[in-house]
């Protein structure tokens, strides 16, 4: 990393923090999943700042937003777009949907249809859309940021483990402290907040950044933690369906992203371990006798952290680089 790109960092996580107070953890991990080319899922109550953070984010790095409140009547065209015919041409025209943007907020994803929530699936994936038989890209960056209430609110429905799987990362954010709280009160209103956020980064610049966090250097003994981890989903004795190799190539990744904000060029255990629960955590369903005994996703994931040993690092200030670990 340069210095240029160092201040770059400091001033986006700067910028969007005058708007989120008191949530640095939710903003780097965050940060971090748009480093890594993924997609974000918000899951919490009403109230504690996801749409906020996902705006604050949107002008802080320079790209060009969209906000879809979802509903049960939303439909999937209001999303991908839909095709016109029009007498002057002769032929149907493309009208772009929502997603025709750099940040793409889908506020609520649960409280809409199944068929809407799938149409999402493509372009997360694959950053495109199609049709009536013609594909169209996406802007390149492009980035979902989801929120969606608790399970069992009033209007929700579940979304599907393929739709989940798509989400790199999945953080509650929680409520504030005491502290922080009162800072909120104090301060003038979020939405002024945002406003005043200024832009750190252009798209040319974040995609440069996500180059250099793709070269990040990660040794094979972490790349075989995170494959046990992984692999220990989807033997545990609570556990119906563990993660996919999809999550283990989130997670390594999300580390890259994760060591290159802290200022290193190579991966180490703990970036794997702080980013594993919120990684795998909407990836995995427990099966009937966790959900009897009331045993949460997170404690077992827990658990594993603690089952699964990390590989010693020996000086860890550059001995990873020079595969000595």
């Amino acid at each position: 990393m340069n210095q240029t790109e160092y201040d770059q960092i400091n001033s986006v996580i700067s910028e969007v923090g005058k708007a989120v107070t008191g949530k640095n953890d939710c903003i780097m991990k965050t940060f971090a999943c748009i480093l890594a080319g993924g997609h974000i899922l918000l899951e919490d109550v009403p109230g504690v700042g996801k749409t906020t953070l996902a705006v604050a984010f949107s002008r802080a790095l320079s790209l060009k937003n969209k906000r879809v409140q979802f509903t049960p009547d939303v439909m999937p065209s209001d999303i991908l777009g839909f095709s016109m015919y029009d007498k002057n041409s002769g032929g149907f025209v493309y009208h772009p949907g929502s997603v025709m943007c750099n940040l793409f907020l889908a506020d609520e994803i649960n409280r809409t249809s199944p068929k809407t929530q799938s149409a999402l699936l493509e372009v997360m994936e694959e950053g495109r859309v199609t049709v009536d038989g013609y594909t169209y890209k996406v802007p390149d960056p492009f980035i979902v940021i989801a929120t969606q209430n608790p399970k069992g609110s009033s209007g929700t429905q579940l979304l599907p483990e393929s739709q989940l799987d798509r989400f790199m990362i999945c953080m509650s954010m929680g409520y504030p402290d005491m502290d922080s709280e009162m800072k909120i009160l104090k301060d003038k209103s979020h939405a002024s907040d945002v406003m005043n956020i200024h832009s750190c980064i252009s798209n040319e610049g974040l995609n440069e950044i996500k180059k250099h966090v793709s070269e990040v250097f990660i040794h094979d003994k972490v790349f075989e933690y995170i494959i046990r981890l992984m692999r220990e989903t989807r033997e545990h004795d609570l556990i119906e369906l563990g993660v996919s190799p999809r999550g283990a190539i989130a997670l390594s990744r999300l580390a890259r992203a994760w060591a290159f904000l802290k200022g290193r060029e190579y991966v180490i255990p703990s970036d794997v371990s702080n980013l594993f629960i919120d990684t795998a955590k909407h990836r995995i369903v427990l099966n009937t006798k966790a959900r009897v005994t009331k045993v949460t996703a997170d404690t077992v994931l827990k658990e594993i952290l603690k089952t699964v040993s990390p590989p010693s690092v020996a000086g860890e200030k550059g001995a990873a680089r020079r595969g000595r670990m």
